[in-house]
């Protein structure tokens, strides 16, 4: 496993965010490292998104910043460029996946079915399940994992402060990405403050998984 994912396993939440303008992102990237996680997975759903990674790497060189939502090749070139330093997507795009495995550079597709999985396993890819709660949750991942003993997930939607605590404590887990700490009413309003809290929030929920896995 490369060195940024194993960063992200050891933050235990990616938190997963929205912005809308660009304006924001320093200021939500210092509400993270307050926090305790000095991570963010942009999501490549906003024309704000790929100057946001842009200014949070530069600004927060501490952070490890990626993209979400990447669909194209095109999006994977523009997110490195900018600062990303790994890749997520909803989906598994071969054409995609293939592409960031050859120039190295992490991926973490999105999966649901068997299928999919062996796909993953084959280039030795750690996997986003998603969305993990619609498609069965921990529930599924612990089918699923019992034949695939080799393969990790990132399980993302539906996660929260209710829920995560059994996710972190299975051994299969390598991350959750989570949106509830960096909610865009949040950010709309400017309480970064309020980010704050919840990101320490959730670290303590991070810890407290670990101590009795």
């Amino acid at each position: 496993m490369n060195k940024i994912l194993k960063k992200l396993e050891q933050f235990g939440i990616v938190p997963v965010v929205v912005l809308e303008d660009d304006k924001d992102a320093a200021l939500l990237a210092k509400a993270l490292c307050d926090g305790g996680l000095a991570c963010a997975e942009v999501t490549f759903r906003t024309a704000a998104a790929e100057e946001s990674i842009r200014i949070m790497s530069e600004k927060f060189p501490e952070m490890v910043v990626g993209a979400g939502t990447v669909l194209t090749v095109e999006q994977v070139d523009r997110a490195v460029k900018a600062g990303a330093q790994f890749i997520v997507s909803p989906g598994f795009n071969p054409v995609v996946v293939k592409y960031c495995i050859d120039h190295e550079i992490p991926i973490t597709p999105g999966v649901v079915t068997p299928s999919e999985m062996e796909q993953a396993i084959a280039m030795g890819l750690v996997v986003k399940f998603f969305p993990a709660e619609p498609s069965g949750g921990l529930d599924m991942i612990k089918a699923v994992a019992a034949p695939y003993t080799t393969l990790r997930f990132m399980p993302t939607g539906g996660i929260n402060p209710e829920n995560i605590v059994p996710y972190l404590q299975y051994d299969k887990i390598l991350a959750c990405g989570g949106s509830w700490m960096v909610k865009g009413n949040l950010v709309a309003r400017g309480d970064f403050d309020q980010i704050t809290e919840l990101t320490k929030e959730a670290v303590s929920l991070v810890y407290s998984a670990r101590e009795v896995k």
